[in-house]
C-alpha cells in the first residue's frame, strides 16, 4: 500500500467506527438509565406504536376498575339503607299486629299509630336523604357504570352496566296505588298528545321510526267506535309496552316506568307503579294531557289522585296495613337481591379488568422493557470498543508522521 499524506484513510475508517461505537454506547446507557428498550421512535417505531396502544388500554381499564368499585360503593350504601328499612318494617309488623287485636282500645291504637307514622316518616327520610358522592341513591333513573378498554365502539351498550335502585318512600312501599282516568270522546286527531310520567305519547296517522312514542291512529275499523277502540288499544299497549290492536301499533316497546294502563270502553285507567307513587308522595304529578287538536274530538285532562295513607287507627286499618307491610318487606328483600346481584356483577367485572390490566402490562413490558443483563454486556463491549477505537484513531493519525523520516 502506498504511503500518502493527502488522505488518511485509516484515520477516517477509525473515526467512522468510533462514531458508530459511541452511538451504540449512548443508546445502551439510555436503556440502563431509563430501564426502557425504546427511548425514541428511532429505536423501534412499530414497537413504540404497539406499546403506546397497550398503555392507553391499561389506562382506560384501570379507571374502569375504579368506576366499578365506585358503583359497588354506591350500591352498598343503598343496601345498607334498605337493611335499615327492613328493620323499621319489622317493627311496623309488631305495631300493626298489636293494633289489629280486639283487646286494644282506640286511644291505645293512636299511640301505636304515632310510632307507625314515625316509621313511615323515617322511610321517607332515608329515601330522599341517602346520598353517594353528592347524588341521590334512590332514584328511578338508572345509574350507568362505564367500563371500557378505550378501543372499538366506545358507546356500545356492552360498555355500560346499568343499575336502578328505584325510588323509596313510605307511600311507594305501603300506600295504595294512585290512579287517574282519561275519557276519549272521539278518535284522536294527528298531533294530539298525552304525557304519562316521563313519557309523552303522540297520536299519528303513520308511524315514524325516529319517534319511539308515537301511537298509531286506527283507520281499519268499520265504524268510528271500532276505530276509537283500536286506537285506545294502541295507546294502552304503548304505555304498557305490550301488543296493540294491530301488527304495528307503536314504535314504543318499553313499558312506562310510572304507570300501567287499562281500557274499558272509551275510558283509560292509569295505575301508578311504586315509582309513580313515590313521585306523588313528593308532591308531583304523574299524568297530564296536551290537546293540539279540536277540543270536542279529544279527551278530558286529568292528573293522578294520591293513594290513601296507611295507618293503625282502627283494627281494620291495622289488618290492611299488616298485609301491606308484609308485601313491602318482600319488595324490599327483592330489591336488595337485585342490588346484591349488581354488586356481584360489578365486583366480577373489576376482577376481570384487573386480570386484563396485568396481562396487557406484561405484554407492554415485553415490548418496551430493557433486557438489563444484555444491556450491561453491551455496555462492557462498547466501552472496550470505544477505548480501542480511540487508540486506533490515535495510531492512524501518527502513521502519516512517518513520511517525515523520508525527508531527513
Amino acid at each position: 500500500m502506498a504511503l500518502t499524506i493527502l488522505n488518511n484513510i485509516a484515520s477516517i475508517a477509525a473515526e467512522n467506527q468510533l462514531t458508530i461505537t459511541s452511538s451504540n454506547l449512548q443508546s445502551t446507557l439510555f436503556q440502563l438509565s431509563s430501564g426502557s428498550r425504546i427511548n425514541s421512535g428511532a429505536d423501534d417505531a412499530a414497537g413504540l406504536a404497539i406499546a403506546n396502544g397497550l398503555q392507553a388500554n391499561v389506562s382506560a381499564l384501570t379507571q374502569s376498575a375504579r368506576n366499578a368499585n365506585d358503583g359497588v360503593g354506591a350500591l352498598q350504601v343503598a343496601d345498607g339503607a334498605l337493611a335499615q328499612v327492613t328493620t323499621l318494617l319489622n317493627r311496623a309488623v309488631t305495631l300493626a299486629t298489636e293494633s289489629a287485636t280486639g283487646t286494644v282500645s282506640n286511644s291505645q291504637r293512636q299511640a301505636l299509630d304515632a310510632e307507625y307514622q314515625a316509621i313511615q316518616a323515617e322511610i321517607n327520610r332515608i329515601g330522599s336523604n341517602t346520598n353517594y358522592n353528592g347524588g341521590q341513591v334512590f332514584t328511578a333513573q338508572a345509574t350507568s357504570i362505564y367500563i371500557s378498554d378505550g378501543t372499538g365502539n366506545t358507546q356500545q351498550a356492552s360498555n355500560f352496566i346499568s343499575v336502578t335502585t328505584g325510588q323509596l318512600s313510605a307511600a311507594g312501599v305501603l300506600g295504595t296505588q294512585a290512579s287517574a282516568q282519561l275519557a276519549f270522546n272521539a278518535v284522536p286527531t294527528a298531533g294530539d298528545q298525552v304525557t304519562v310520567g316521563g313519557n309523552q305519547y303522540t297520536f299519528v296517522a303513520a308511524l315514524t321510526q325516529a319517534n319511539p312514542n308515537e301511537v298509531l291512529i286506527d283507520t281499519t275499523g268499520a265504524t268510528a267506535a271500532e276505530q276509537l277502540a283500536n286506537t285506545i288499544a294502541n295507546f294502552v299497549a304503548a304505555v304498557n309496552g305490550a301488543s296493540g290492536s294491530g301488527t304495528v301499533y307503536s314504535n314504543s316497546t318499553v313499558a312506562n316506568a310510572d304507570a300501567t294502563a287499562s281500557a274499558s270502553g272509551n275510558l283509560v285507567t292509569f295505575q301508578a307503579t311504586a315509582a309513580g307513587n313515590a313521585i306523588i308522595a313528593g308532591g308531583g304529578t304523574v299524568a297530564s294531557t296536551v290537546d293540539t287538536g279540536t277540543a270536542e274530538n279529544f279527551l278530558n285532562g286529568a292528573t293522578f289522585a294520591g293513594g290513601s295513607t296507611s295507618d293503625l287507627t282502627t283494627a281494620t286499618n291495622a289488618q290492611a296495613a299488616l298485609a301491606a307491610i308484609n308485601t313491602a318487606i318482600q319488595t324490599i328483600a327483592a330489591t336488595r337481591g337485585q342490588i346484591g346481584a349488581s354488586i356481584n356483577r360489578l365486583q366480577s367485572a373489576s376482577t376481570v379488568i384487573s386480570n386484563q390490566v396485568q396481562n396487557l402490562t406484561a405484554a407492554e413490558n415485553g415490548i418496551t422493557a430493557a433486557d438489563i443483563p444484555s444491556a450491561v454486556a453491551s455496555l462492557t463491549k462498547y466501552s472496550i470498543l470505544e477505548q480501542t477505537g480511540i487508540s486506533s484513531l490515535a495510531q492512524a493519525n501518527q502513521q502519516q508522521q512517518l513520511v517525515l523520516k523520508l525527508l531527513q
